[in-house]
């Protein structure tokens, strides 16, 4: 299982491997950002952005920011992750952790020139707000074969 890290009643975490990438990223981009629109294909994927890059407006929710630590010289900073108000409507009951897998990323999000793509691993809220056990990543791609 994926290392995270997530603070207490947060709705959004990032495990190790997405943080990593993210701070290559920032090391390149400067401030980031991401956004879960929702449909199929690219759509189902979390695309990171350079922070103001993606036009955020009343039809989006603020999930909340991810926590990414720093290490070695890079300081610790945050991530803005949003999702658009509609499918927020069907997630609102989830908590979401970014993972990072090899493969190809979804055209417009900065990690895709590298061979990887980020993801959304997702669980349930228990009652008292806490994020479930953890499931596997959200897709609408089929397996090969």
């Amino acid at each position: 299982m994926t290392q995270e890290t997530s603070r207490t009643g947060e709705r959004v975490a990032v495990t190790e491997a997405a943080a990593a990438q993210l701070r290559r990223l920032r090391r390149r981009n400067g401030p980031l950002m991401f956004h879960q629109s929702g449909g199929c294909c690219d759509g189902s994927s979390p695309m990171c952005f350079p922070d103001g890059d993606f036009i955020t407006s009343d039809a989006d929710v603020l999930l909340g920011d991810l926590a990414v630590a720093g290490e070695g010289d890079d300081e610790a900073f945050t991530v803005p992750v949003w999702m658009s108000r509609e499918q927020f409507q069907l997630w609102s009951h989830t908590h979401l952790t970014i993972d990072l897998v090899k493969g190809r990323g979804a055209g417009f999000s900065l990690e895709a020139p590298d061979g990887v793509r980020f993801l959304i691993r997702s669980r349930l809220l228990t009652a008292a707000g806490e994020p479930g056990e953890l499931s596997g990543p959200v897709s609408c791609e089929l397996p090969p074969g």
